[in-house]
């Protein structure tokens, strides 16, 4: 699964519609860190990680941003991971759901 997408907005507004979304989006959504660095040539990137307690799997899962525009395009890269259960780490379709 390619994780990386080329997106037509700005890194700012990529990053604040991930974390309205996120947040406002869902009762156990929260913001666990946010980290931004500006370039020399003004080129910027955003680190988030987002966690979100899934009921139904009874577990807990981070979501990953990475957000720059260093290739002169705004990229979005993301990774879910945390949770799952035993031996085969099953999480009942949570790490879908977040992403």
């Amino acid at each position: 699964m390619e994780n990386t997408i080329k997106v037509s907005i700005s890194v700012n507004a990529a990053a604040n519609l991930l974390e309205r979304e996120i947040i406002e989006g869902s009762i156990t959504g929260t913001l666990i860190d946010r980290y931004e660095v500006r370039s020399s040539d003004n080129k910027k990137c955003v680190m988030m990680v987002f966690e979100k307690h899934y009921y139904r799997a009874g577990n807990r899962l981070t979501l990953t941003v990475l957000i720059d525009d260093l290739e002169g395009y705004t990229r979005v890269h993301y990774i879910a991971g945390g949770g799952g259960e035993g031996l085969f780490r099953f999480d009942w379709g949570a790490a879908e759901s977040f992403e």
